[in-house]
């Protein structure tokens, strides 16, 4: 009796989102970000100020236009920092990082966003413990960066190496910074207004593109 062949197992393809932009904004952003070494980018949540700058991190590295990805975000939370959180440094700070590497996984795919972390092409790493670091032939992102003190924004934008590009996030109406340490991402941006190699980009509620309903939330609680 003859034996049925076995059907042989194709190696499963891993579909990967592509960046496109959805508006005319996020296009100009995206050609900031291509043309200039350092890009703020201030807008409300769903604008796509994370979403579009993770997507081009992803292609850069797909397409070996850096070695490396690092992205880190402001972690402290009502006066304690990460030695009040259990875990490794990377356990640590994960949990803020979610909206990110959930983003690099669909512009990547899991088992690329897992091999590259595994091998420290993509790092995670606490803005808090940046100081001392150079980053060279790395797209750096930043992300609520709000959140973030002049002097942390100062400190992440010294860490900048050679073919490097740098991008800083944030809702400038979302801060939870007080007192002293608040306006730290609006005065890096007035102070670095019109510097050669340095794009400032604005997103706003027509750029909302998660789900309509936010604009409208947004306005009515302004």
């Amino acid at each position: 009796m003859a034996r049925k062949k076995r059907a042989s197992k194709q190696p499963v393809r891993q579909s990967r989102k592509k960046l496109r932009p959805k508006t005319k904004n996020q296009s100009e952003y995206i050609q900031s970000m291509v043309e200039s070494d350092v890009t703020f980018c201030s807008g409300p949540a769903g604008s796509g100020k994370t979403a579009v700058s993770v997507g081009l991190a992803c292609e850069y590295i797909l397409q070996h236009k850096v070695d490396k990805i690092v992205i880190t975000r402001p972690v402290v939370e009502s006066g304690r920092g990460l030695g009040f959180l259990p875990g490794t440094l990377t356990d640590k700070v994960q949990p803020y990082l979610v909206p990110i590497t959930e983003e690099m996984k669909l512009y990547l795919g899991k088992g690329t966003y897992d091999s590259m972390r595994a091998t420290n092409t993509i790092e995670i790493c606490p803005l808090e413990y940046m100081r001392g670091r150079n980053f060279h032939n790395a797209f750096m992102i930043l992300d609520e960066a709000q959140n973030a003190t002049f002097e942390q924004i100062k400190m992440f934008l010294t860490r900048i190496g050679i073919n490097s590009k740098a991008v800083i996030n944030g809702d400038l109406d979302q801060t939870d910074l007080h007192g002293n340490d608040y306006g730290g991402l609006s005065g890096c941006i007035s102070k670095l207004d019109n510097l050669n190699g340095v794009a400032i980009c604005k997103l706003d509620h027509s750029d909302i593109v998660r789900n309509s309903i936010i604009s409208s939330i947004l306005k009515r609680l302004e």
